[in-house]
C-alpha cells in the first residue's frame, strides 16, 4: 500500500497523529520539512517535488535537539535499550551532539542556551562565519551533521502505514529525474529525499499550524519517556526548549565595519522604512528585516542600515505591511546596490542570496531582482506565521 499524498494535509496529520513512534525522530523530520517549505517561498509553486539534501534536515535536528542534549540534564527522547549489559543510546546521534556541545562551550565561555542550536547552524550555513570558528569546532560540527543524517533516513523509511510508502528512497541529486527540483546549493552528489508536490503545497499552506502540531505532539511524547534519576520535565518544560529562538550572540562588527567604510567614502544609505538619509554610524542600527525572534536569518540580505530612532521604537520584533514591503523595493535594491560597491560585501551578499534563492540575477539586475525576492520571503514568512505587522 502506498500513501495517497494528493491530500498533503492530511497525510501530515496522520503521520504526526497516528503513526507509531520509539522515538521524536517522525515528528522532527515532519517539523524539518516545514521549516525548509517555509525557508524557499519560491519553491511553493512547482509543479514537481523537491529535493532536500539530507544534511539539511541535519542541521534543523542540531538546532531541535541542541536542548535535549546537556550532558548534565540530558532529556531522553526514547527508551534506552540494554545489548550485553551496555545501555544504548535513545539518539543515535546524542555523543556527536555531546561532542559538538562541548566545543562550542570552549568557544563561548559562556552558559549554552537551548536556543545556541539556532544560532550555530545559521552561522555554519555562512560561509564568512564559518571561517571564523576553530577548525575543531568545525569538525564536530561536521560530524554531528554526518551521524544525523545517517539518522534521518530511519523516520524516512517509516512514515506512514509502510515502508517508503510517503517519501521513496533518498538517493543523489545526480540520480533523480530532471523534473525534480532541488534546494538552492544542493551538490549533485548529495543524498536527498524527494517531498512530493502535493506535500510540498500542504506544508506550504498550512505551515503555522503543522510547526504547532509537530512541537504539541513532540511534547507529549517526551513527556512520556522515563528520564533519568526520577527527572521529568514537565509538558510546558519541553515547549519552552522546543521553541527557544536565538537572540544575536555574535556581534554584526564586521557587517557594520564594511557599512561605516562605505559610509566614510560617501556612499548614501536610506532607511527603507522612513527615508531618512544615513550618512554616518550614528544614524543607523543594523537591523534584521525578518527579526530572529521570527525566523533566524543572518544573511546579508536580510541586514539593512535602518534609522536607529525607528528600528529601536517602533519597529522592533515587527514585518512591515505587505504595502510597505513592496514601497521599499527602490531601497532595498539601492542597499543591495551599495554592498556591491564594497568588495567584501559585495561577495557576502551574493554568496548569502545564493544560499536562499534560486538563479538570482547577475550583474545590474542582481540587486533589483533580490530586493523584490526578500520582500517576497519576508512577506511570506509573516503571512505564515501571522507576525505583528506595522
Amino acid at each position: 500500500m502506498v500513501f495517497d499524498t494528493t491530500d498533503g494535509e492530511r497525510a501530515i496529520a496522520t503521520i504526526l497523529k497516528h503513526d507509531n513512534k520509539t522515538t521524536s525522530y517522525k515528528i522532527a523530520l515532519l517539523r524539518a520539512i516545514n521549516d525548509l517549505v517555509l525557508a524557499y517561498p519560491d519553491l511553493s509553486a512547482v509543479p514537481h517535488g523537491v529535493a532536500i539534501p539530507l544534511r539539511r534536515i541535519a542541521e534543523l535536528w542540531i538546532a531541535y535537539y541542541w536542548p535535549f542534549t546537556d550532558e548534565i540534564q540530558p532529556i531522553y527522547q526514547g527508551a534506552r535499550s540494554e545489548r550485553q549489559g551496555v545501555i544504548r543510546n535513545d539518539l543515535s546521534f546524542r555523543p556527536a551532539l555531546n561532542r559538538l556541545r562541548a566545543e562550542w562551550q570552549k568557544v563561548i565561555k559562556l552558559s549554552v542556551l537551548p536556543s545556541d542550536g539556532f544560532f550555530l547552524v545559521s552561522d555554519m550555513r555562512t560561509p564568512r562565519r564559518r571561517a571564523t570558528y576553530d577548525p575543531t569546532l568545525q569538525k564536530a560540527y561536521d560530524a554531528a551533521v554526518t551521524s544525523i543524517a545517517t539518522a534521518v533516513q530511519m523516520p524516512i523509511r517509516y512514515a506512514g502505514p509502510e515502508q517508503w510508502s510517503v517519501f521513496a528512497k533518498p538517493a543523489r541529486l545526480f540520480s533523480l529525474p530532471a523534473s525534480v527540483t532541488p534546494l538552492p546549493g544542493t551538490a549533485s552528489q548529495e543524498v536527498c529525499v524527494v517531498v512530493a508536490a502535493n506535500l510540498w503545497a500542504g506544508f506550504h499552506r498550512l505551515s503555522l499550524y503543522i510547526e504547532a502540531l509537530s512541537i504539541h505532539e513532540w511534547c507529549l511524547f517526551t513527556e512520556g519517556v522515563a528520564q533519568r534519576d526520577e527527572y521529568s520535565p514537565s509538558r510546558g518544560d519541553i515547549y519552552s526548549l522546543l521553541t527557544a529562538r536565538p537572540d544575536n550572540r555574535r556581534p554584526l562588527s564586521w557587517e557594520r565595519n564594511e557599512v561605516d567604510i562605505l559610509l566614510h567614502e560617501q556612499v548614501p544609505f536610506t532607511c527603507p522604512w522612513t527615508r531618512k538619509p544615513i550618512r554616518t554610524s550614528r544614524d543607523y542600527d543594523l537591523d534584521h528585516l525578518l527579526p530572529l525572534a521570527v525566523y533566524p536569518v543572518n544573511e546579508l540580505w536580510n541586514l539593512l542600515p535602518v534609522d536607529k530612532e525607528f528600528n529601536q521604537h517602533l519597529k522592533r520584533d515587527r514585518v512591515p505591511s505587505s504595502q510597505r514591503l513592496q514601497e521599499a523595493v527602490p531601497w532595498l535594491a539601492s542597499a543591495y546596490h551599495n554592498y556591491q560597491q564594497s568588495a567584501k560585501l559585495g561577495r557576502a551578499v551574493q554568496e548569502d542570496a545564493a544560499l536562499r534563492f534560486t538563479a538570482v540575477g547577475a550583474n545590474s539586475s542582481f540587486a533589483v531582482d533580490l530586493a523584490y525576492r526578500a520582500v517576497n520571503f519576508i512577506d511570506r514568512v509573516a503571512v505564515a506565521r501571522y507576525v505583528q505587522r506595522f
